[in-house]
């Protein structure tokens, strides 16, 4: 039960499930996470920390860039279950559809200018 309930946790807040329908679109640094949600770097990684431990997102770094993409699903039946299921979920939401028009003008290199 502590699994699914770390799933669920993780999925309840707002701005994480807005994370993970970005995440849909395309991966993803904390700096364009941070600045497509308008809230601090410091609290999109407390985000993003809660959803790669209930098993829905995954972390690598690529250089510079510590990117974040949807979990496959492989850690946590029930992580699998939510990322499929809310794949098909609040698609036409107008903050998530805002959101999703906005991703193509978010770019990591303008953002950190590097």
């Amino acid at each position: 039960m502590k699994e699914l309930v770390k799933v669920m946790k993780a999925a309840s807040d707002p701005v994480r499930i807005k994370i993970l329908k970005i995440l849909e679109q395309k991966v993803m640094c904390v700096c364009e996470i941070h600045t497509i949600l308008g809230i601090a770097q410091s609290s999109t990684s407390k985000h993003l920390r809660i959803l790669e431990e209930a098993g829905l997102v995954s972390t690598y770094r690529e250089g510079l860039w510590v990117n974040a993409t949807l979990a496959n699903g492989g850690q946590s039946p029930y992580a699998s279950n939510l990322l499929g299921n809310l794949r098909h979920w609040i698609n036409e939401d107008a903050e998530i559809l805002s959101l999703t028009e906005k991703l193509p003008d978010i770019q990591r290199e303008t953002i950190c200018k590097k």
